[in-house]
């Protein structure tokens, strides 16, 4: 088991954010984690990367991720937020080699060559080879994320974590984003877990899905057992279903 989360609780003063949750990823999973606003989605991740203080256990192949050293921790687990807000003239490619510290043993690292084949191959999948002397200042909102989306396949984790990674961001950024993060997966060893609001993206990517609602699990398991009319009208107060025909149907 790749990701394992056991009675995981948040509670924010008498704010409980998320509520005796007990799910798990395997390899080659994609979980997708849905649910109104304030349902708790974020927190999980925040949870699962030691953001926020929590009770219960989460454990990454077997091992407690509270007792994990940062460095091994940013090995195995990378993080891909909605926003990245940068003040610097960094070029493309130093915000990608950033991505390797966790990698480094020391200020004379032997691993060189492995951390410019790791930055080469993260700006080739990405798209960004003939941009990766450019400054990230000039970039658009959908490149900038994809340097980030860089920067953490050079980390080279084996499950990445997505708040909401195309946020905000053109319907062509949102395809090209979603379609780089699924080739990714294709290799052996690997597990996503995202949060979303769109509920599409969800059918259309995730092989797991958890609904959330008021911070606990309304339905856990194979998108298609979980996204079904029951589970979301009850969660989102609404036939969704209806809804989605109805904007649908302005295209038809």
């Amino acid at each position: 088991m790749m990701l394992e989360l056991e009675h995981l609780n948040v509670q924010f003063g008498t704010l409980t954010a998320v509520d005796d949750l007990s799910v798990s990823v395997e390899e080659g999973q994609w979980l997708m984690i849905a649910g109104p606003n304030g349902a708790g989605k974020s927190t999980i991740l925040n949870a699962v990367s030691q953001g926020v203080a929590y009770t219960g256990t989460v454990r990454f192949e077997g091992a407690d991720v509270r007792e994990m050293d940062a460095a091994a921790r940013a090995r195995a687990i990378g993080v891909l937020s909605q926003n990245h807000y940068v003040g610097y003239s960094f070029s493309v490619e130093e915000v990608v080699r950033l991505g390797r510290y966790a990698h480094r043993d020391g200020l004379f690292s032997r691993n060189k060559a492995d951390d410019e084949a790791a930055v080469t191959e993260a700006l080739t999948l990405t798209g960004l080879t003939e941009q990766r002397r450019q400054s990230v200042l000039t970039l658009s909102g959908g490149e900038l994320q994809r340097t980030f989306l860089a920067q953490v396949f050079a980390q080279s984790p084996r499950l990445l974590l997505l708040d909401e990674p195309t946020n905000h961001l053109d319907l062509v950024f949102q395809k090209q984003i979603f379609s780089l993060i699924s080739d990714w997966l294709k290799t052996p060893g690997r597990a996503v877990v995202s949060v979303v609001h769109d509920l599409s993206l969800a059918k259309a990517y995730g092989s797991h899905t958890l609904l959330l609602d008021r911070g606990r699990a309304a339905a856990y398991g194979e998108t298609k057992t979980v996204m079904t009319p029951e589970n979301l009208n009850a969660v989102y107060e609404m036939d969704v279903y209806e809804w989605m025909r109805t904007l649908l149907g302005q295209w038809q």
